[in-house]
């Protein structure tokens, strides 16, 4: 009876200090988890941050270039301008945003490039259920924005076709751009390397193993293929 109330009194405390150890092991994961979101959402908002002045300083710019010239569209520009602020403010500092939203700003912003270049033209595609999307913002100018710096010819027209298609649960993306220099004189990369890893970075936090990037250089034009399982 001894041996056996020991043994049951030794099985109670291993089995209670079992259960402490457990308790305190989920209570270390759920800080674990939290702290971990937290640290990727604090890095999300560094990388959405680092899109808005770049952005931003190109715009005006481009305005001051319009003044500059005495143009008088730039009374246009900086009224459009507006609304992209508007944007940039309010819009973009949501978790996630419709689509039609992104694809508006983009038309925007392309638009004012073509007031200020005259042998520059875009064409926006869109098929599928676009009303429906909705996203993390800022997630396509970068590349936009990108095929407009690259693709400044002052004698020779050029252009950027945009795509967006929804099908089947997944939104494709697809950004083209004519380049205006044989490769040999291109003397930096389409999109450079600070600038790639945070389109990268961003599309690893918020789409993990979820997205698929292709991009493709040639000769005449420079393609982004984004795949998103929405």
């Amino acid at each position: 009876n001894i041996i056996s109330s020991t043994v049951s009194c030794g099985l109670l405390v291993a089995a209670s200090s079992a259960l402490v150890i457990f308790k305190h092991w989920i209570s270390n994961n759920q800080r674990i988890d939290e702290l971990e979101a937290a640290t990727l959402q604090s890095e999300l908002k560094f990388l959405k941050s680092q899109i808005n002045p770049h952005f931003l300083f190109n715009m005006l710019n481009n305005v001051y270039v319009l003044i500059k010239k005495g143009r008088d569209e730039a009374a246009e520009v900086l009224f459009k301008l507006k609304d992209l602020l508007r944007y940039q403010l309010n819009d973009s500092s949501q978790e996630k945003i419709q689509l039609n939203s992104d694809i508006h700003f983009m038309n925007d912003f392309l638009n004012l490039e073509k007031i200020r270049r005259d042998n520059f033209n875009y064409i926006i595609s869109k098929e599928g259920d676009i009303n429906k999307v909705w996203l993390p913002p800022l997630l396509f100018i970068p590349f936009v924005e990108n095929a407009v710096k690259h693709n400044t010819d002052s004698e020779n027209a050029s252009f950027v076709h945009l795509s967006f298609i929804v099908q089947d649960n997944r939104l494709l993306f697809r950004c083209e751009n004519s380049i205006p220099l044989p490769e040999e004189e291109v003397k930096e990369p389409r999109i450079g390397g600070l600038g790639l890893k945070n389109i990268k970075r961003r599309l690893e936090l918020l789409y993990p193993g979820r997205h698929s990037l292709e991009i493709i250089e040639m000769k005449q034009s420079y393609t982004v293929n984004l795949q998103l399982e929405l």
